[in-house]
């Protein structure tokens, strides 16, 4: 990496406890090493998947995920976002986008879903996809893990 690039806090963000923390390590690792947050929050459209349902028109969709973006992002930063945060709306599968997106990163931050018992001790789906996968070393949080801001 050359000495004029800005490191690349890549953190998935999906409405969870477990990301909400893993988006406040990632601000925090981010002020500590100089580096840029990049939250990504990825949406899918059910027909997309051949889902069974109602026909949902792909335009509402996405401003539906954006509003629930927005509102991750307050909840999170209810001053608003830091100094330096980018935020990527992407459509698609979390995994597949995260591991895309953990090229040329300094990290990528997941969350971890526990459900209680014996479930908690086990990665969930994509935080293990993208521990395998990810071009970059994985920081799996859990909501436990929540840096004070």
């Amino acid at each position: 990496m050359e000495s004029s690039e800005v490191p690349r806090i890549v953190v998935g963000v999906d409405g969870s406890p477990s990301s909400y923390a893993a988006l406040l390590w990632a601000d925090r690792h981010a002020r500590t090493i100089g580096g840029a947050v990049e939250a990504i929050h990825v949406w899918d459209t059910p027909a997309a998947r051949g889902w069974d349902g109602p026909t949902i028109e792909p335009l509402f969709d996405v401003e539906q995920a954006r509003e629930r973006f927005a509102q991750e992002l307050r909840t999170v930063f209810p001053e608003g976002p830091p100094p330096g945060l980018t935020q990527h709306l992407v459509e698609g599968d979390p995994s597949d986008v995260l591991v895309r997106a953990s090229e040329g990163a300094e990290v990528l931050v997941v969350g971890r879903r526990g459900r209680g018992g014996f479930a908690r001790l086990v990665l969930g789906s994509v935080s293990q996809r993208c521990a395998q996968h990810a071009a970059c070393p994985v920081v799996v949080v859990r909501q436990e893990d929540a840096p004070s801001r």
